[in-house]
């Protein structure tokens, strides 16, 4: 069967644009600068866990529930990462230049948002499986059991969510243009505004946040609960919403 030429000049486009974005996805000093920071902030704080573990004074004591409990704080550092991989070219008029070479704004948004998945997936799962690992090495023949199945679901979740998590603060950054403005919106959602819903409504348990945690942490005997599958879809549901809105505003507004 024939491609038709339309349909490799698309290919070939695409495949530049996507060579791009990761070009400068990856030669951006911030993008290292901050997925270290994260990874060297979440060994210190699975480190924590884990003595704290030891001592009893934390409710379980499985290896994934003790060094994954460190991602809802270290998921900050990939919420400033989304944030800053959408916002860098509006810094000196740079997203012209891109947009001069790639005119079609909906492609070259697809291949930003592909290329931050792409960096930031082997990213999440390393982030995810040190905390493990620590704490597994550390609690020894102390971990209360658990099975390679949960442990791989575990990690699977996390590394799902916040690859997801990512691509939100990429949406919300480019919805901005403002690196301060979205990461502020962005925290004061997560560690303010959603464990506040959480608390006081139910539905809150469909927002991003709270179907993302059920990704990872399954829930309690509760037949009303999100379980990890539908925490995913539900997540993944949310980051294409936010996706097809801001592309929708990004194709119609002024650089």
């Amino acid at each position: 069967m024939t491609v038709p030429p339309a349909t490799r000049t698309r290919g070939r486009e695409g495949a530049r644009a996507l060579a791009a974005e990761l070009s400068k996805l990856v030669s951006l000093p911030a993008t290292w600068l901050t997925l270290g920071g994260t990874l060297v902030v979440n060994l210190i704080l699975a480190t924590a866990f884990t003595i704290a573990g030891l001592r009893g004074s934390t409710g379980t004591g499985s290896a994934p529930d003790i060094g994954l409990a460190s991602i809802g704080y270290a998921q900050a550092g990939f919420v400033v990462l989304g944030v800053l991989a959408a916002c860098s070219e509006y810094t000196g008029g740079q997203i012209r230049t891109t947009l001069t070479a790639m005119p079609r704004r909906a492609l070259q948004f697809t291949a930003k948002h592909v290329a931050l998945a792409i960096v930031v997936l082997p990213a999440a799962a390393i982030t995810a499986a040190s905390g493990v690992v620590l704490a597994a090495g550390v609690l020894g023949d102390a971990a209360a059991p658990v099975t390679s199945g949960r442990v791989a679901g575990a990690l699977s979740g996390v590394t799902a969510y916040l690859a997801l998590t990512t691509l939100i603060s990429a949406a919300v950054g480019a919805l901005a243009r403002q690196t301060l403005a979205a990461v502020v919106v962005l925290l004061g959602y997560l560690f303010i505004a959603g464990p506040l819903l959480r608390d006081h409504v139910s539905a809150a348990k469909y927002l991003p946040d709270s179907a993302g945690v059920a990704m990872w942490f399954p829930p309690a005997d509760d037949a009303g609960a999100v379980t990890p599958v539908h925490g995913a879809l539900l997540l993944m549901a949310w980051t294409a919403a936010l996706m097809a809105v801001v592309v929708l505003g990004y194709r119609r507004r002024d650089v």
